[in-house]
C-alpha cells in the first residue's frame, strides 16, 4: 500500500442552518483500502459522501483527492470516482446498454471500449439476456446491478458505495463481497457505507464509526473488537449509546402482555 494518502480530509465541517452536521473531520485514506463507514442515522455519513462526490460544493475545511482540491477542481476529481447511491433515478425507458452508453460518454469513454465493457459487465452480473430490455420492467435488484455497473464502468480509482446491496439476492451479495475484495487487490480504494454490519465486518480492512459529526472509532475490526466488543454490531451499539437496545426490545414484547 502506498504511503501517500489518496484522499486527505482536513478539518471538514458542514452546517445546515444552525445544525452542525460534520465537526472538524480529519482523516487520510490510502490506495487499496476498503473503508467501512458506519454510523447511526443523522451521524453525517451521507453528508460526507456527498462532499466526497462533489454533490455538496460548500463546506469548511479541505478535501484533497489525488492531490486535487475539491473546492477548486471538483470536475477533475469526479473523473477518478465511481459512485453507487442506494437509490438513484435510472432512465427506465432506456435499456441497460443505452443507459451505460450515456454514462460512459459522460466520462469520455471511446465507443468501442465502452460497448465492449458494458456488454461484458452486464453478462458478468447476470443481465446479458436483458441488456436490450427496457428497465421499467426490471426488479429492484436488477436495477441495482445496472447502478453498480454504471459506477465502475469507467474503471475509477475510488469507488464509493452507499448501501450497494439493497435489493440484491443472496448470490449477488456474495459476488459483490468478492468483487470488493478483488477491486481492492487491484489497488482500488473502496469507501463503503452500510448498515449491514456483518458485511462491513467481513469486507473492510479499516472501519470508521461516525457519530454526531465526529469520528469516534477508527481501526481494523480486530482492533475495535479487542477494545470494545465481540461483534461490529455490539461495537456500534456500545460506542453510539445504543447498549439499551435489549431493554427496548423487552419493552416492546412486554407491551403485548
Amino acid at each position: 500500500m502506498s504511503n501517500t494518502p489518496l484522499i486527505q480530509i482536513r478539518n471538514l465541517s458542514k452546517s445546515y442552518g444552525s445544525k452542525l452536521v460534520l465537526k472538524n473531520l480529519s482523516l487520510d485514506i490510502y490506495p487499496g483500502q476498503v473503508i467501512g463507514y458506519i454510523g447511526p442515522n443523522g451521524a453525517g455519513k451521507s453528508t460526507t459522501v456527498k462532499i466526497l462526490t462533489g454533490l455538496i460544493p460548500e463546506f469548511e475545511g479541505e478535501v484533497l483527492v489525488n492531490g486535487i482540491s475539491m473546492q477548486s477542481n471538483p470536475q477533475e476529481i469526479k473523473k477518478l470516482i465511481g459512485y453507487v447511491p442506494e437509490n438513484a433515478e435510472l432512465y427506465e425507458v432506456l435499456t441497460p446498454m443505452e443507459y451505460l452508453d450515456f454514462i460512459g460518454k459522460l466520462y469520455n469513454m471511446e465507443d468501442e471500449q465502452l460497448h465492449s465493457r458494458a456488454s461484458r459487465l452486464l453478462t458478468a452480473f447476470g443481465l446479458g439476456n436483458n441488456k436490450d430490455d427496457r428497465m421499467d420492467t426490471f426488479s429492484k435488484g436488477m436495477r441495482q446491478k445496472v447502478l453498480l455497473i454504471s459506477g465502475i464502468i469507467h474503471n475509477p480509482q475510488i469507488i464509493i458505495l452507499d448501501e450497494p446491496l439493497s435489493g440484491l439476492d443472496a448470490n449477488a451479495v456474495i459476488m459483490i463481497k468478492e468483487l470488493i475484495m478483488r477491486l481492492s487487490q487491484e489497488g482500488k480504494t473502496i469507501f463503503y457505507c452500510s448498515h449491514v454490519m456483518d458485511v462491513v465486518e467481513k469486507v473492510s480492512d479499516r472501519i470508521l464509526l461516525i457519530n454526531k459529526g465526529e469520528i469516534i472509532a477508527d481501526g481494523t475490526f480486530e482492533s475495535l473488537k479487542q477494545n470494545h466488543a465481540d461483534t461490529l454490531e455490539r461495537v456500534f451499539a456500545k460506542l453510539t449509546g445504543r447498549d439499551e437496545s435489549d431493554n427496548e426490545t423487552d419493552a416492546i414484547i412486554n407491551a403485548f402482555n
